[in-house]
């Protein structure tokens, strides 16, 4: 059982500021790659689509997680906000991957977000495409781990 998450500010109604730090924050335990670390962001009964797939709750959360990076290794993603209003935030992202196989991936997306009073995400719904890519043409190669702060975001990189 996983441990019941505090409050997870910044907190709603967002602003162009705490909608970043959200996003921010967002990104950088996504590329903890830490199924548990992640799903505490989000409430117990939180809804998802991720592309085809629909579920909801934590646990549920935490086992898509684990089959999703067994599968897309060395991760590394960049989220930017597009939009925000009062409890809502869109961000649009772009994430590098390889299969098992060895064939580098690009995969970018949107979200859109939905918080309780609380911060924590009550709602997530996602659209993902993949493209292939070949090693040289990675744009991603920070470390395992947080994106370094000094490292361009999606539209610096011209993504």
């Amino acid at each position: 059982m996983s441990p019941t998450p505090a409050a997870r500010p910044p907190f709603p109604p967002f602003t162009a500021e705490t909608a970043a730090q959200k996003a921010r924050l967002a990104e950088d335990a996504w590329n903890s790659r830490d199924p548990q670390r992640v799903s505490l962001a989000y409430t117990a009964d939180s809804q998802w689509r991720n592309r085809a797939e629909f579920f909801s709750g934590r646990e549920a959360i935490v086992q898509f997680l684990e089959r999703k990076w067994a599968r897309e290794l060395d991760y590394r993603l960049v989220k930017e906000v597009w939009a925000y209003q009062g409890k809502h935030i869109a961000v649009r992202f772009a994430y590098e991957w390889h299969d098992a196989a060895g064939q580098w991936f690009r995969s970018y997306g949107n979200e859109n977000w939905s918080f309780d009073a609380e911060g924590l995400m009550q709602r997530r719904y996602a659209s993902i495409n993949d493209l292939p890519i070949t090693e040289a043409e990675r744009k991603f190669r920070w470390p395992s781990g947080r994106r370094p702060d000094d490292h361009p975001g999606l539209s610096e990189l011209g993504l």
